[in-house]
């Protein structure tokens, strides 16, 4: 057994200094940044609906699935902010398949960490500019968070990921709206610790320097679902997990209480179109209760251009290679649906 150490990658500086953000990028993030953050501070009203590919596979489906947002947006923005989703890093359960654009840029080709870098940046990069919408990732890997640590406006911590040390202070470092996915045995005490550790300031070595964070008063819970020991899933998006949720939440005291509910993994038992019905069923419990309403922020939705999912290979135009996700077409009206719900 060895670690074979190829190459020396470049560090998050030096990309960063090759791919530079112009103006442009500059002001729409900062724009949009306030906007979420007033969400999730309570100063606005908005819904928040974190949206997209369970992976992002292919820049050029990617991109445009995300000009169709764009162009959706403009039709909600008196309701709704729509954070596309391009997820670059894919966690594997049994650590085999496709790991992500990070890994492979291109799926049906070998693994390439540096073209992958370099590819991330700026499909990330080339998203905001072309579209006016700012994105999020997912940091499965927190030592190459930094390389988009200036462009994300939203990272979720997974749901194997959220009870690690590292992710949770690297969490503390962050200055976006960071998500804490409930573990897939579903403890929610488990997610509320995560938050108040992302939520806390803290000391810790991180790319080999001795780091100091402020805390992340914008870190928050998602939602996910669970697995029992069976394997079989547990949703946690009905009404009395939502109200669980929010009296358990009451007694940590945490800064700015907030959900995020992932309508897709162990909530829908990964069969996507129950999505829809989901979405909906959260939208009547929002309305039945002043304290969940307020607690909830937003919706993760896995959503692509084509409904379903195929192999790496078979080359379906923005269909999904991982998990199942929801076509354009229902997508948005399901969009559409959930604004005129708000208003």
């Amino acid at each position: 057994m060895s670690m074979n150490f190829r190459r020396k990658l470049p560090v998050p500086k030096e990309i960063k200094e090759l791919y530079p953000l112009n103006d442009k990028i500059k002001a729409i993030k900062t724009e949009r940044d306030a906007m979420i953050a007033d969400v999730f501070t309570g100063k606005s009203d908005k819904f928040l609906l974190i949206i997209g590919p369970c992976s992002a596979d292919n820049e050029d489906s990617v991109m445009d699935y995300t000009c169709r947002l764009s162009r959706l947006q403009e039709q909600v923005k008196d309701k709704i902010i729509i954070i596309p989703r391009i997820y670059t890093n894919k966690p594997r359960t049994t650590g085999e398949g496709y790991k992500g654009m990070i890994h492979q840029p291109d799926p049906t080709k070998g693994e390439d960490m540096l073209e992958g870098l370099i590819h991330v940046r700026k499909l990330h990069t080339r998203a905001i500019e072309e579209t006016g919408l700012v994105c999020a990732d997912e940091m499965l890997y927190p030592e190459n968070y930094r390389y988009l640590s200036d462009i994300l406006s939203y990272v979720a911590v997974g749901a194997r990921s959220v009870e690690d040390q590292e992710h949770r202070l690297t969490a503390s470092g962050m200055e976006c709206p960071c998500g804490m996915k409930n573990p897939t045995s579903g403890t929610i005490s488990i997610m509320l610790n995560s938050i108040r550790a992302a939520q806390s300031s803290h000391t810790f070595i991180y790319r080999g320097w001795e780091v100091n964070t402020d805390g992340n008063p914008l870190a928050h819970a998602i939602l996910r679902g669970a697995q029992n020991k069976h394997d079989q899933t547990i949703p946690n998006y009905h009404y009395e997990d939502l109200k669980l949720l929010y009296d358990m939440y009451q007694e940590k005291n945490l800064k700015n209480i907030a959900c995020i509910v992932d309508t897709n993994h162990s909530n829908s038992g990964k069969k996507y179109l129950e999505q829809i019905r989901i979405a909906n069923e959260i939208l009547h419990s929002m309305r039945h209760s002043p304290e969940i309403r307020s607690m909830v922020k937003g919706l993760m939705i896995e959503s692509y251009i084509e409904d379903g999912v195929q192999k790496v290979g078979d080359g379906v135009y923005g269909k999904s290679i991982t998990d199942p996700c929801l076509g354009w077409e229902k997508s948005e009206k399901l969009v559409l649906e959930i604004a005129d719900q708000l208003r």
